[in-house]
C-alpha cells in the first residue's frame, strides 16, 4: 500500500508567524496562520483539513460497507465540524462532529444507522486520530557566509 506524504513549513512565532501546508500530489498548497486557525480569516488550517479528510475517509467506508450489505448509495454527503479549544496546556482537538446524508434505495433506517455507526468507527482516519505518533527531530545549524 502507499504511504501517502504531506509538508509543512513554518515560519516566525505562533500569533505573527505564517507558513504552508501542501500535498505531495499538488493538488493542495495553501498559505495558513494563526488568523486562519483560530479567527475567521479566509483560508485553511490543519484543522479543516483533518476535518474534510475526516469526512472523505467516513463517506467511502460508509459506501463500501453498504456495497457489503447489497445496498448501493447514490450518493453520501458528510460534513465534519472539528473543534479546537484553548486548554490550561494549550490547544487541543477536543471533538470531530460527522453529519451525513445518504441517498441508498430499499436500505431501511436501522441498517443504514447500524452501517454509519460502523463506518464511523472503521474508517482508517478515525483509526488515525488515535494511534501512536512517532517523531524523527533533526536541528539544524545556521549557515554563516
Amino acid at each position: 500500500m502507499p504511504v501517502r506524504t504531506a509538508e509543512a513549513l513554518w515560519e516566525g512565532t505562533l500569533m505573527n508567524g505564517q507558513g504552508v501546508m501542501k500535498v505531495k500530489s499538488g493538488v493542495l498548497q495553501s498559505p495558513y496562520n494563526a488568523a486562519m486557525r483560530f479567527q475567521d480569516q479566509p483560508g485553511t488550517n490543519p484543522e479543516e483539513l483533518i476535518g474534510a479528510a475526516h469526512a472523505g475517509c467516513f463517506s467511502m467506508q460508509f459506501a463500501h460497507l453498504l456495497a457489503q450489505s447489497g445496498f448501493t448509495a447514490k450518493q453520501i454527503h458528510t460534513r465534519s465540524r472539528v473543534h479546537i479549544e484553548k486548554e490550561e496546556r494549550g490547544f487541543s482537538i477536543t471533538k470531530i462532529d460527522l453529519f451525513t446524508e445518504a441517498t441508498v434505495p430499499g436500505i431501511s433506517d436501522e441498517l443504514f444507522q447500524e452501517q454509519a455507526k460502523s463506518a464511523k468507527k472503521s474508517c482508517p482516519v478515525s483509526k488515525a486520530l488515535s494511534v501512536p505518533i512517532t517523531l524523527e527531530a533533526t536541528l539544524k545549524s545556521e549557515s554563516r557566509q
